[in-house]
């Protein structure tokens, strides 16, 4: 078992390495210094085994702490129609409900199960059952700290705290061994990447009685919950004697990995057909325009559908909640004073908000996969004027498509500023509704020039540079920290004018700079 498990993590942990390894050949300022038989030097695989361990260690505890502060903790604040401990219990009960159900981590098919299973032929019921039980201890030491942390905040019992990580694995073990079971009787393997629609649905009704009932000032009574959560614990340990003692592990395995492969293949057939189902094919569409104006109005006019069709959407949603803001305004006088506060001390909150609707990674695929994958092959592409001018054409489109939605946020704040009270100072107005432009003109030049200093992709359209995903993570950070950033409107708003518009100036001049040389096909 011990040696299995050594297998498990060696295998695991080197193509880890290998792609610690290779995003690091991607980073501009090492790929000169790295040397071209990188994956031999000793040094630097050792110090990707650190990073690889270390990121086993953070992995096991970075979730759960977004789980809790952003889907349990951070939304439970907004609920004052019920008593703090119930809600966050109701909220909790629930979504590990659906959470054993869609993370089972017995029915996972992945790369490293196949690579083991298939390939080494390793037991296939000893490499499931020693990876199982380390995934589920994990769960229960990673749920451990922030149990104990948030559930004392919330005014829930020490000894609640320390069993619910075990309930969470219990009723996980639980749901496993019931797939076992349907597995014994009518002989279906149950694939958690691939959930049949009868369980979205079960998913979409609990997950609205999990934030809706709340809502409405209903939520489960503490002691509904923490029965609850008991009998989950004893539910696991009938569930683990099951996994323990299940015999076909090899057949449901052989099954998961043979629709991982065909999943995989039928993908990228559906994202073909799609995008190509979504790319006009009218010969009547022309341009009377030049030189790359022409290439860029061929391309927005073909390609209406991928570029609009999902800001068309987010654009009436958005609508729509300022509409419904101000009829809650309207109803309910006494909700003035607390949206008010809100708007005026809450703007940085936006800028989460207008980086989730952005439409700049959406953008920039598409010109890869239907224009620049073959353009990039002429030299004349790549020279620094032609690029430059390409930049701002398209910078000008693609701020056109993340405008819309932006204006009625722009707008709709001051409105919602107004109906719920004002402020003394009208040039809070102006601000809000420019920082919000502000927010969308950065992120719209933010991933253009991403894009184009570190073009991402191969001819095969894949991912191939670990630099870019990096940064979009760091992006995602960065924006998310800023939810829980506090500032008044003036001073938010100005400097987040000041910081696009210097923004805009030392991107243009890095993709003048740069581009010629890093705007290309990754190999």
């Amino acid at each position: 078992m011990f040696k299995t498990l050594r297998i498990s993590f060696s295998l695991r942990n080197t193509y880890r390495v290998n792609g610690i390894l290779y995003s690091l050949k991607q980073i501009p300022l090492l790929k000169k210094i790295l040397p071209q038989t990188l994956y031999k030097v000793k040094g630097l695989k050792i110090f990707a085994n650190v990073l690889s361990a270390i990121w086993e260690v953070v992995s096991i505890f970075i979730g759960k702490f977004l789980y809790f502060i952003t889907m349990i903790f951070g939304i439970g604040i907004l609920y004052e129609k019920t008593p703090v401990d119930q809600t966050y219990l109701h909220i909790l009960l629930l979504l590990t409900f659906i959470g054993a159900w869609m993370n089972t981590n017995l029915f996972n098919p992945t790369r490293d199960k196949y690579y083991a299973m298939i390939l080494m032929r390793m037991n296939a019921r000893e490499y499931t059952l020693v990876n199982y039980m380390y995934t589920i201890i994990k769960v229960i030491i990673g749920f451990m700290p922030f149990s104990i942390l948030f559930g004392l905040q919330k005014g829930i019992p020490l000894w609640l705290c320390l069993l619910i990580p075990f309930s969470v694995a219990g009723v996980k073990m639980a749901v496993a061994a019931s797939s076992l079971w349907d597995y014994e009787k009518r002989g279906l393997v149950y694939n958690e990447n691939k959930l049949r629609k009868y369980l979205w649905v079960m998913i979409g009704l609990v997950l609205i009685a999990t934030y809706g009932l709340p809502a409405i000032g209903i939520v489960f009574p503490s002691i509904v919950s923490i029965v609850l959560f008991l009998v989950f614990i004893p539910a696991g340990c009938v569930g683990l004697w099951k996994i323990l003692n299940f015999q076909g592990y090899r057949e449901i395995n052989q099954q998961l990995l043979a629709q991982l492969n065909n999943q995989m293949d039928s993908a990228k057939q559906a994202v073909k057909k799609s995008t190509e189902k979504t790319i006009s094919t009218d010969t009547s569409i022309t341009s009377k325009r030049k030189g790359f104006e022409y290439l860029n109005e061929l391309f927005i006019k073909r390609h209406q559908k991928i570029l609009w069709k999902a800001t068309k959407k987010i654009t009436f949603v958005c609508t729509v909640l300022v509409c419904v803001g101000l009829l809650v305004l309207y109803l309910a006088p006494e909700a003035k004073d607390k949206v008010n506060k809100l708007i005026l001390n809450w703007l940085p909150y936006f800028t989460f908000i207008m980086y989730a609707i952005n439409r700049g990674t959406g953008f920039t695929r598409a010109l890869f996969m239907n224009c620049d994958h073959s353009l990039l092959t002429y030299s004349f592409y790549k020279q620094p004027g032609f690029i430059l001018k390409l930049f701002r054409i398209r910078l000008r489109e693609i701020m056109k498509i993340n405008v819309v939605p932006a204006l009625v946020i722009g707008a709709g704040l001051p409105l919602l500023l107004y109906a719920s009270g004002g402020t003394d100072n009208p040039l809070n107005y102006i601000v809000l509704f420019v920082s919000i432009l502000s927010m969308s003109l950065f992120f719209s030049i933010h991933y253009l020039t991403i894009y184009y200093l570190l073009q991402p992709y191969n001819a095969g359209s894949e991912m191939k540079s670990g630099t870019y995903q990096i940064i979009m993570s760091v992006t995602y950070f960065v924006c998310f920290v800023m939810m829980q950033v506090q500032m008044p409107i003036l001073v938010f708003g100005i400097a987040c004018i000041i910081f696009c518009i210097l923004y805009s100036i030392v991107a243009c001049i890095l993709v003048y700079r740069l581009a010629s040389k890093t705007f290309r096909l990754r190999t």
